[in-house]
């Protein structure tokens, strides 16, 4: 009989796959009551500071320079993000609307409007041997941008549900990114090359984070007692609907970079940010835009997104690493012919 690490490694199942579904269900079973919301509250803010921080705190001011200075590559992968994207959510949301309940139909427009990952971008790009300096400026420019233009992209495309462009809410999600984020920059001289000697410092705090941000979502929805609203077939409708949105993307962006005539290396680079939503980011600044609503309800097709691209882009970015061992064999083999 297999054992259970055979069975997990035979069908791939990210260790941290269960430590989210183990968070959700924690959060049906003990979710956070009066005084204890509060300080889940307070943990939330602290964790995102604290990743957003370690991000700035890693990224060399010359990578971004180098990054910003291959206009397209960045152009392109802003287009997805921030042009794509919206398209797609708009579009979607006006041929289900009626099908699903109104916050979800919010969230799978949300999701749309977020910026890109910074660790799941830069590790896959680099697992599939691409423009890793390329990546890594492009994700952490969109999370700086994401600040001010997914909420004004919220305003402008759900006014109803956000109430219209807030000051209050930019200068909260400021304050909670950006500020963490130029305080990295400010101390990475004395603290960066530390930390790139201790990547899973990041990476503990990367998916810590998430962690702590779900466990607030979720816990806030059981105390609301909407999760009764939703039926197994309509988690199974998001999940595909998410699957549509991340496969159309991947291949416009595959399609638009060989167009342009961009290096295999450019190309990983393109799909793997420009396919790419933020949970991390996305969840906090859900809970900033849309005060008094059913947060639990309009995180899901963004937690389930995030699955799913670590999933997709995971089996995607083997195959680019192996194609790319082929090539290498292949011209070793001429070059010693």
């Amino acid at each position: 009989m297999p054992t259970l690490h055979a069975i997990r490694a035979r069908i791939h199942l990210d260790p941290y796959l269960l430590l989210l579904i183990g968070t959700v269900a924690l959060a049906a079973l003990i979710p956070a009551h009066g005084s204890a919301t509060r300080i889940v509250d307070i943990g939330v803010d602290l964790a995102v500071a604290l990743l957003f921080l370690l991000y700035g705190a890693r990224l060399r001011p010359d990578a971004i320079w180098a990054g910003l200075s291959h206009w397209r590559l960045q152009s392109l992968i802003f287009a997805s993000t921030y042009l794509l994207f919206p398209l797609l959510g708009v579009i979607i949301t006006i041929l289900l609307r009626g099908h699903l309940p109104h916050d979800i139909l919010t969230g799978l427009l949300f999701l749309c409007l977020l910026p890109s990952t910074v660790q799941s971008s830069i590790a896959f790009t680099s697992i599939a041997r691409g423009n890793v300096p390329g990546a890594l400026c492009s994700a952490s420019l969109s999370n700086m941008l994401g600040v001010i233009l997914t909420p004004i992209l919220v305003s402008q495309l759900l006014p109803a549900a956000s109430g219209g462009f807030s000051l209050k809410a930019l200068e909260d999600i400021a304050l909670q990114i950006l500020l963490p984020f130029m305080i990295g920059q400010a101390v990475r001289p004395w603290v960066g090359d530390w930390l790139l000697g201790h990547a899973v410092l990041t990476s503990v705090v990367d998916r810590g984070s998430v962690l702590v941000v779900v466990y607030a979502a979720f816990s806030a929805g059981m105390v609301a007692g909407i999760w009764h609203q939703l039926s197994p077939a309509s988690i199974g409708i998001i999940l595909l609907i998410d699957l549509i949105v991340l496969t159309l993307v991947i291949g416009s962006t595959t399609w638009a970079s060989r167009l342009l005539g961009f290096s295999k290396e450019d190309e990983i680079a393109t799909v793997f940010c420009g396919s790419k939503k933020s949970m991390a980011g996305g969840i906090p600044m859900a809970t900033i835009l849309f005060p008094g609503h059913a947060i639990g309800l309009i995180v899901l097709p963004l937690m389930l997104f995030h699955q799913a691209q670590l999933f997709v882009c995971a089996t995607l970015a083997r195959r680019y690493a192996e194609r790319g061992r082929a090539e290498d064999l292949s011209t070793a083999h001429l070059a010693s012919a």
